[in-house]
């Protein structure tokens, strides 16, 4: 530790991956609808059929069963763009488009995975598309912004 040195930019690097694992983490794991005022409390455990948790086809649940699918695909979508930008300019093994996209995935892979364990949450195969896609985007931000600095 105290052959380290100090980088201002590289904690600030670490503070916007922190910043953007939170601020998902929140929305993913507590639901968007307060009660009483105040972020409702995660859940741990397992409901009375896992079928009601999962879904496995690819956008049925979210437009024939679900009155806010607009809402969800935006919502899905943005919330993991800054993963997108942020993941490849603080690690540096992220140098490819494709290496971003695949490290998003597994990242909401693993968020899906975990909400088997949530109580009122739950595993859809849509979410995991639609958060693909939005790390997606935010990676040909990035390295449509690299590409053309490169070129000037």
């Amino acid at each position: 530790m105290k052959s380290k040195t100090f980088s201002v930019k590289h904690e600030c690097r670490q503070l916007l991956v922190y910043v953007c694992i939170v601020v998902i983490c929140r929305f993913v794991y507590f639901g968007l609808h307060l009660e009483n005022g105040k972020i409702p409390t995660l859940k741990v455990g397992f409901g009375d059929d896992i079928r009601d948790m999962t879904s496995f086809i690819p956008f049925y649940f979210l437009v024939d069963r679900y009155d806010g699918w607009k809402m969800n695909i935006i919502g899905n979508i943005t919330m993991f763009i800054p993963v997108g930008i942020v993941w490849p300019i603080c690690f540096s093994r992220l140098d490819t488009i494709r290496k971003t996209i695949f490290a998003g995935a597994g990242f909401t892979l693993l968020i899906e995975v975990t909400q088997l364990f949530c109580l009122g949450r739950h595993t859809d195969v849509d979410d995991l598309i639609l958060n693909t896609i939005g790390v997606a985007i935010g990676a040909y931000i990035v390295f449509l912004i690299r590409r053309r600095q490169k070129k000037e």
